[in-house]
């Protein structure tokens, strides 16, 4: 029997020490993971963590409108065979049928609208414990710690993935959820010079990850994937200062 290097030994560990964080990816399922194109590869095992917590900062009602534009791409690979999804806020901005345009059926996705951020975050708690649902999105402004912790222990039970899309918080505090992003719109380019829009794009910023690497990327949606599109200067220069 072969020695096991002191490398094969760091694999072996973070593959066992990631569930017990409850960061798990899809069993015998790459369909996310192949339409995020280089996103991955930010990830442990270059695999976008299911049945985990994943936090999005919208600045305004443009970042907002990203956000969502997004986050739907995310949902349209984890509700491909026939899932459904459950969406609560206290101001819907999705516009249903728009969703056919991200592969995703607009009756598989059930919208639950409530007037108070606690009652949006028990619903979404709750939401969090049906084993039967692919996601669960909730929309809040803040989220403490402690509440934090409590939505991961409920997906670390169901294995649902969760998307909490924070609008103008007051405050970026510590919590338990898995990521941080931060989603711009990008102008989009019309395909062979033809009229009209292009497919949408987005700046994608992963603020913070557990167990990866934060970056940046320029992405596009398109045929059902997330497309790499060449990155401007500008965040050759963001990613630079970032680094050092």
């Amino acid at each position: 029997m072969l020695k096991e290097t002191r490398t094969d030994i760091m694999h072996r560990l973070q593959k066992e020490i990631l569930p017990l964080q409850g960061i798990r990816a899809a069993l015998n399922d790459t369909v996310l993971d192949d339409a995020l194109g280089p996103i991955k590869h930010a990830f442990q095992t270059a695999s976008f963590p299911l049945g985990a917590i994943h936090e999005f900062i919208a600045t305004g009602s443009e970042d907002a409108a990203a956000t969502g534009g997004f986050v739907g791409g995310l949902l349209s690979c984890l509700m491909r065979n026939n899932g459904v999804a459950i969406w609560v806020s206290a101001c819907r901005t999705i516009f249903p049928p728009a969703l056919k345009l991200l592969g995703i059926a607009p009756d598989k996705m059930i919208f639950i609208d409530l007037k108070k951020e606690n009652q949006i975050l028990w619903a979404m708690e709750e939401a969090l414990k049906c084993n039967g649902l692919s996601a669960v999105i909730g929309e809040m402004q803040d989220l403490s710690f402690t509440a934090s912790r409590r939505l991961q222990l409920a997906v670390e039970q169901s294995q649902v993935t969760g998307f909490v899309v924070r609008r103008n918080p007051r405050k970026l505090e510590a919590n338990a959820c898995v990521t941080r992003w931060k989603i711009t719109s990008l102008p989009s380019e019309a395909a062979d010079a033809l009229p009209g829009v292009g497919f949408p794009r987005w700046k994608v910023e992963l603020l913070k990850v557990r167990n990866g690497k934060p970056a940046i990327w320029e992405v596009e949606w398109a045929a059902g994937h997330f497309e790499h599109v060449a990155i401007s200067k500008a965040i050759v220069v963001e990613l630079q200062k970032k680094v050092g």
